[in-house]
């Protein structure tokens, strides 16, 4: 629901056009009470003009609605009306209007000067401004209150004196009532349906002919159909071919791939050969260099050879055990020599660290009695045993020390509280004098600002009095009112005479006279005229009479010819001759309209056929792309699995290989990853019992044979474990690789099946619907077009019988032209009188009737004139009649200013009197 806000009236009626009056509305009711002259009306009058633009009645074109010049002494006003309203959203709007009345040298001017609607960017918060047109001014606000123009004015805001327009005549009320119930557009909707009911008739109508022409083009349809259907067998067939060529070319790319893939294998294999030849070189020159620098060339024979190597061998652990045993036992003499070591070091620290805190506690002893006895001196607590204190004294001290300390935090609190209360009496006491002095200074200044303003107004009216007397001294009164009785006798005279004259009544009676002249004038001319004409008309007669029949000959030969044809045109009615070519016409508008409709609506169809023609193709191309893609990542897939398995796969078997490599790759990982750590296990196993003696397992103390033992037995199981972890190594490596090959073809088989089980599908499907939707378009177009051939043989038909019946029509309009001719002529001749004038006597009476015509014609200019020129004296009689008076009353509204400021400067120096004493 809109609600009005605020009122802002500057300039309108009796309100000051320098003064902004602002009236809230509050809600829910709003009461405007005054006296007589107050303003209420004028305020129902700017609601209603800010809202709808219409003045008030009486308004004499806006006038009286503004401010009089004359009443505020200038020679232009300017108003304004500032209305903020919610609207029907709920969104603040301030409309705003401006007026302008100009007093001229004879009249005054009003004008409208803008309007302004200032709304809030929700956005931003900014004020908007958007200036319009009066008219577009009126339209907009009704529509932001969601109320039209017709309820603002008659009901919302109606004036007073219109306050009865129920009561006012019938068709003015009706159209009130129409307005406000918005009843005009039913009205014209009633008249578009009533033409739609009797339009959509005759289409029927049409319809009903078209079926029988549209049977006829749906028999032929079906023939075409099959044929349609045939050409669609060999299109499959044809399909059929070119997918089994397909078929054989994907075979193709697959084989060139595999080849391709070979080729890429057979050269990484030439690549190998080639360096190892080159390495097993390196190595042979180096093994042939080594045997070359060897001093001297042993004979032993291998076995030999091996029994002193395992000899050896044994000889060496034996040596490296021992050597083990003592750097074990050597460890364990460090670790106790420097465990003692660091114990004594500890020790050593803890003894200098209670000497030095004894010190120190001392030190403070001493601190703490001279302290007391300080304190005891300084406040005479009484008399101090010797130093040093023992603790018993030094409490008895401390206590006696507090309680007094007590006493004195009393006295201290009792002070504190005696000079709170002083203080915040003296405070009280000066903020009283503080505000006395401000009160007195404020009032002060005040005065000498009012002294001041007043000293500023004085001078200002003294000047504004100086000007009047200056205004005043150079109006001579006593000469205006002279000359204002002057003009005023002058004008009563010149008045006076003019009605004396009575140039009306002359001007009158010589019109008349006039008027009889020349009515006797054209009597005697058509009595000389038909004098005159009698025998030409009597030959005029047979001649028109001649060609009449030859145009009723015409005229019925070019009907006869087109009979048929207008039959056939109009549904076998045959219509009036005077209506014929109007009825043709019709028919042919009718036609060339429905023939329009028709090209329009198979343009249409058309560019729909062309347009699911394109969405096919699209689709098509797209399908053929995705069948591309689809092949190539099969081929793909299939090939990098005949390349790891060595033998042929397809590619639905690719989901279980993954499935089966992933879990092989599991199964050997764990099977490494457990004899890693059992290999992981040995070393520390060794080094817990070298170290402690114990098993690790059952922490079973170990004796030095024992000990022994277990070390060889986890040595030997960590020699004979190390090949064992290599090979399951290689082959967690290869199941790794093999998996992560195979899982790098997830991509392209998630696309595969992507392709394969949705985009195929779906684009397979919208293939479908827009073949359906293209064969109804397609079955729309033909229609279309069959109906559009049919409406055009009928248009051309009608258009061929056109030209003959215009000139059908244009001979029965000359049969009627000469046939009335024909009855004037026969009338003429018909009549006859008696005592009948002589030419000569006619054209004596003429000239003697001109003669007095023109004679009274001077006399009326004269007359005339001489009116003119009365009337152009009396009005610049009264122009100077009111210049005078405008003079007068401006001499009269300056002496009035000079008392008024002569009153204002005594009453302001009284005013000014009165403050010098306030302020003294």
């Amino acid at each position: 629901m809109s609600t009005v806000d605020k009122m802002l009236i500057k300039g309108i009626r009796s309100f000051d056009p320098e003064n902004k009056n602002v009236i809230t509305f509050f809600r829910p009711l709003t009461l405007i009470v005054g006296s007589n002259g107050a303003g209420k009306t004028t305020i129902i009058e700017c609601l209603k003009v800010s809202c709808t633009g219409e003045l008030p009645p009486n308004a004499r074109s806006g006038h009286s609605f503004i401010h009089d010049p004359k009443v505020a002494g200038e020679t232009e006003t300017k108003a304004q009306i500032k209305l903020r309203f919610k609207t029907a959203a709920g969104k603040d709007v301030v409309c705003i209007r401006s007026f302008q009345l100009t007093q001229k040298a004879s009249k005054m001017e009003y004008k409208a000067i803008e309007s302004v609607l200032q709304t809030i960017n929700p956005h931003t918060g900014e004020k908007v401004c958007l200036s319009y047109r009066c008219a577009d001014m009126d339209r907009e606000i009704p529509a932001l209150m969601g109320v039209s123009k017709a309820i603002l004015e008659n009901v919302i805001f109606v004036h007073q004196d219109e306050s009865n327009w129920p009561l006012q005549d019938p068709s003015t009320l009706k159209k009130k009532f129409d307005d406000i119930f918005s009843a005009t557009r039913y009205t014209k909707a009633l008249e578009v349906i009533k033409k739609l009911h009797k339009d959509q008739a005759q289409e029927i109508k049409t319809f009903k002919l078209k079926l029988e022409n549209l049977q006829t083009l749906k028999d032929a349809a079906y023939k075409l159909r099959e044929s349609i259907t045939q050409d669609q067998e060999r299109t499959e067939s044809s399909k059929a071919q070119m997918s089994e060529l397909e078929n054989s070319i994907q075979k193709v790319d697959a084989e060139v791939h595999n080849k391709e893939m070979m080729l890429k294998d057979l050269r990484k294999l030439q690549d190998q050969v080639s360096r190892k030849t080159a390495e097993r070189s390196t190595l042979f020159k180096e093994q042939q260099r080594q045997y070359a620098a060897l001093p001297e060339e042993n004979e032993d024979t291998i076995e030999e050879l091996k029994e002193w190597k395992s000899k050896f061998e044994e000889r060496i652990a034996l040596l490296e055990t021992k050597i083990r045993k003592m750097e074990r036992e050597m460890d364990d003499t460090q670790t106790t020599i420097s465990s003692l070591h660091n114990a004594k070091t500890n020790y050593m620290l803890e003894i200098s660290k209670l000497q030095t805190e004894a010190e120190a506690h001392m030190l403070l002893k001493d601190e703490r009695d001279t302290s007391i006895q300080k304190t005891f001196s300084h406040h005479n607590l009484g008399n101090v045993p010797s130093t040093p204190f023992s603790t018993e004294v030094v409490l008895n001290l401390t206590n006696r020390i507090k309680s007094r300390l007590g006493e004195f935090e009393m006295d201290l609190v009792d002070k504190k509280k005696s000079n709170e209360a002083a203080l915040s009496t003296a405070w009280d006491c000066y903020m009283d004098a503080n505000d006395r002095w401000k009160s007195i200074e404020a009032q002060k200044r005040a005065k000498d600002d009012i002294k001041t303003g007043i000293s500023k107004r004085i001078e200002e009216k003294e000047i504004e009095r100086d000007s009047f007397e200056f205004e005043i001294s150079n109006v001579d009164v006593q000469q205006i009112d002279e000359r204002e009785k002057l003009v005023q006798v002058e004008l009563e005279r010149k008045s006076k005479q003019n009605s004396e004259s009575g140039f009306e009544s002359k001007i009158e009676q010589k019109q008349h006279e006039i008027y009889s002249m020349e009515h006797k004038i054209k009597t005697l001319n058509r009595e000389r005229d038909v004098m005159a004409g009698d025998a030409e008309d009597r030959v005029k007669l047979s001649l028109k009479k001649t060609e009449l029949e030859n145009l009723k000959k015409k005229h019925k030969k070019i009907i006869d010819e087109c009979k048929d044809k207008i039959r056939g045109a109009l549904k076998g009615r045959l219509p009036l001759e005077k209506d014929m070519k109007k009825e043709i016409v019709q028919a042919l508008r009718s036609v060339e309209r429905e023939y329009g409709d028709l090209s329009l609506k198979s343009r249409e169809a058309e560019k729909e056929v062309n347009m699911w023609q394109m969405k096919i193709q699209e689709v098509n191309n797209s399908l053929s792309k995705h069948h591309k893609d689809t092949e190539s990542r099969k081929r793909y897939i299939e090939s990098k699995l005949q390349a790891l398995k060595q033998e042929s796969f397809t590619i639905d078997a690719y989901p279980k290989l993954l499935d089966s490599a992933k879990d092989k790759r599991d199964y050997h990982k764990s099977k490494y990853n457990m004899a890693t750590g059992m290999r992981q296990m040995f070393e520390p196993f060794e080094q817990v019992a070298r170290e402690h003696h114990f098993c690790p397992c059952c922490e079973r103390t170990f004796s030095a044979q024992e000990e022994d033992n277990f070390v060889k037995k986890q040595r030997a199981k960590a020699s004979t474990t190390g090949d064992h972890v290599k090979a399951l190594a290689a082959e967690s490596s290869n199941a790794d690789s093999i998996f992560q090959q195979l899982d790098n073809l997830r991509s392209v088989f998630e696309e595969y099946t992507k392709l394969t089980d949705e985009i195929i599908p779906l684009a397979e499907k919208s293939l479908q619907e827009f073949t359906e939707e293209l064969e109804q378009k397609s079955e729309a177009l033909d229609d279309v077009l069959a109906i559009s051939a049919q409406i055009k043989s009928d248009k051309d038909s009608i258009e061929a019988l056109v030209q003959p019946l215009e000139n059908a029509d244009r001979l029965f309009q000359e049969i009627a032209s000469y046939q009335k001719q024909i009855e004037d002529l026969e009338y003429k001749l018909d009549f006859r009188g008696h005592g009948v004038k002589t030419m000569q006597e006619i054209q004596s009476e003429l000239s003697s009737l001109q003669s007095t015509k023109d004679k009274l014609h001077d006399e009326l200019q004269k007359l005339r004139d001489e009116q003119i020129y009365m009337e152009r004296d009396i009005s610049c009689l009264q122009a100077r009649w009111h210049a005078l008076r405008e003079e007068k009353a401006k001499a009269a509204n300056l002496l009035r200013d000079v008392t008024k400021a002569e009153e204002d400067l005594e009453r302001l120096a009284e005013e000014k009197s009165q403050l010098d004493l306030d302020v003294k």
